[in-house]
């Protein structure tokens, strides 16, 4: 599946060389939307977009009805996102969003596209944040807020759910090395788009985005 890419502005899922990137073409049967200006690039028009296999726009928290149409629209858009977190390097998983009306034909050739460069596909329905963000912030707040309990040193706290469950890393550790400020910014996104409190940020991601507004140029 040959597939062009468009850059607009700063990539989170592809932020440095990656083979995907290196294997696009300057036309393609498919089209990728990356940069923080890519649903703005979607909005402005693609040449032949109804013409393509699938076109892919890449989202940060929003839902990819934001840029296509909540009840109707191009049934050969998806979205998709790179999954990272914080100041890490993207993992290998890549959360590809349909919305009701996606074709599945659209689904099926972007998930060929990212998979040939050795990415791996998630599915997911239109909801912010998709699966992984859904799943983990509130398990990280929870670590966060337990912690302001006095429940047990952070080292402690990891060194329990790294023994007890086999995580390569404790909740803490991994947000603090990752970049709590970031948690902070996840989080209350979701809280603000869902209104349900195990969003809402823990006290120490509060402080984290504070220090780190504070201290920014």
């Amino acid at each position: 599946m040959s597939y062009q890419i468009i850059k607009r502005g700063e990539s989170q899922s592809f932020p440095d060389a990656h083979a995907f990137i290196a294997a696009a073409a300057g036309q393609g049967d498919g089209v990728v939307l990356i940069g923080d200006g890519a649903g703005k690039a979607w909005s402005e028009g693609i040449e032949g977009a109804a013409g393509k296999a699938f076109v892919a726009i890449e989202l940060d928290m929003e839902c990819l009805g934001v840029h296509t149409g909540e009840d109707e629209g191009p049934a050969n858009v998806v979205g998709f996102a790179r999954f990272r977190l914080g100041d890490d390097a993207p993992t290998n998983l890549v959360e590809l969003v349909k919305k009701p009306y996606t074709d599945e034909a659209a689904v099926n050739a972007a998930r060929q596209a990212f998979e040939s460069a050795g990415l791996k596909v998630a599915v997911c329905n239109d909801f912010p944040g998709r699966i992984l963000n859904r799943l983990v912030r509130p398990y990280y707040n929870a670590a966060l807020r337990r912690l302001d309990d006095g429940l047990a040193s952070a080292s402690d706290m990891d060194k329990t759910l790294c023994l007890g469950l086999g995580y390569p890393e404790g909740p803490i550790s991994l947000l603090k090395r990752s970049g709590l400020h970031h948690h902070y910014r996840i989080t209350q996104a979701l809280y603000e788009a869902l209104g349900q409190e195990p969003y809402a940020p823990a006290r120490r991601a509060q402080v984290a985005w504070a220090r780190h507004n504070k201290d920014a140029p």
